[in-house]
């Protein structure tokens, strides 16, 4: 139904590893992309019972094949048994098989000593749904429902969004053994929302749940881990102003964040829409730097004063401000001046609900939709 942006690009013959989080639709790309290869799916019960008890199956199996395997043989939640990549390196090495190995986190894999495979593989991610991938976008019910396939054309998100949660603690908490109190793990995540589109106070954070401040540091990186969230850094090259030094915290999905936070329905000039748009902003740019596969830095500037830019792409190449407002005014542009002051900056934009472009005295005032068809055509930042 969706024609994702992306496409392994720069793959070849040369092996991989495609994470990405639950239910983004890692499968079912890997499906179009490669209709006639070899699956072996460790969410199926049987055939995790399989490989789990023998990994060395999957060798010989492969093996008994004589050459007759063409293309990309593909494993589904590697990291569900993690002794298979032994065999995997060795047939990568030894026979030149193809592997796609996909999994929505590399924790266990990273924790357990498992096997990365010493750089065989490329990496790849897949995020949630980008607006150019849905025919008929529609930024209200993006910003109300997430990003996720499923949760994006359901009728009533929410109640889809609590279960995906319950499986997150289930299966990827509980199962992996990841947190020892998944309990407290649990009310982790709602403290931690509050902390969305924030700079985290670990110290706040660990009170709001009852768990020490190192415990929170430790879920925090599980979150990240299991590709859930991740953190923005700040920039801070060559500082004239005293900045800022930590990072900023985002759940991978905006929907997540709604149900979190208990939202409720987002409308236009709405109090929760301003947090809600800047958050999908962030998806976008966050896929196009890795399906571009330019890989740019991604930060944020704030200054102890609090003046601030909400997003560095690159090495101070652009700087974006995303108001959600129907007409930005020179008071909205204030950080984007500032930082250009500090900065040589090949671009200031702030993206905005502005009906048609403008140019304010150096600063691009871009509709977001514009501003989004020139990013994933290569006109905001290139290599």
């Amino acid at each position: 139904m969706f024609n994702r942006n992306q496409g392994l690009k720069g793959l070849g013959r040369e092996s991989c590893f495609l994470w990405g989080a639950r239910q983004t639709g890692k499968s079912t790309l890997l499906k179009r992309l490669y209709p006639r290869a070899r699956v072996y799916d460790l969410l199926l019960s049987d055939t995790f019972e399989r490989l789990v008890r023998r990994p060395s199956l999957l060798r010989e199996e492969i093996l008994a094949e004589g050459g007759r395997i063409h293309g990309p043989v593909i494993v589904d939640e590697v990291q569900k048994v993690p002794l298979l990549l032994d065999d995997i390196q060795w047939l990568i090495v030894n026979h030149g098989v193809q592997f796609i190995l996909s999994g929505s986190s590399a924790r266990k894999l990273k924790r357990g000593g498992g096997n990365l495979l010493g750089g065989r593989a490329l990496r790849y991610e897949l995020y949630p749904l980008v607006s150019g991938e849905i025919p008929n976008f529609n930024l209200l019910r993006a910003l109300n429902h997430g990003l996720l396939p499923r949760h994006y054309l359901a009728e009533a998100a929410q109640p889809m969004i609590h279960a995906y949660l319950g499986d997150y603690l289930k299966e990827e908490i509980a199962a992996e053994a990841l947190s020892r109190n998944v309990p407290a793990f649990a009310r982790f995540l709602e403290a931690a929302s509050f902390s969305n589109g924030e700079i985290v106070n670990y110290q706040n954070v660990a009170a709001e749940c009852g768990v020490s401040s190192h415990t929170v540091k430790e879920y925090f990186q599980i979150l990240e881990d299991t590709l859930l969230a991740y953190s923005i850094p700040s920039f801070r090259k060559r500082p004239k102003r005293r900045v800022i030094h930590a990072p900023k915290f985002y759940f991978f999905d905006v929907g997540l964040a709604n149900v979190l936070l208990k939202r409720g329905k987002i409308a236009y000039r709405g109090e929760a829409f301003g947090r809600a748009f800047e958050h999908f902003i962030l998806q976008e740019i966050a896929a196009h730097r890795s399906y571009s596969g330019l890989h740019y830095p991604l930060s944020y500037w704030r200054t102890a004063s609090q003046i601030e830019v909400d997003f560095i792409l690159g090495d101070a190449e652009v700087a974006v401000e995303i108001k959600g407002t129907e007409m930005a005014m020179e008071r909205h542009l204030r950080g984007l001046r500032a930082f250009g002051e500090e900065y040589k900056v090949k671009k200031l934009i702030a993206v905005s609900l502005d009906a048609r472009p403008r140019s304010v005295n150096g600063v691009q005032v871009l509709p977001w939709a514009d501003f989004l068809q020139r990013l994933w055509g290569g006109d905001i930042i290139s290599g």
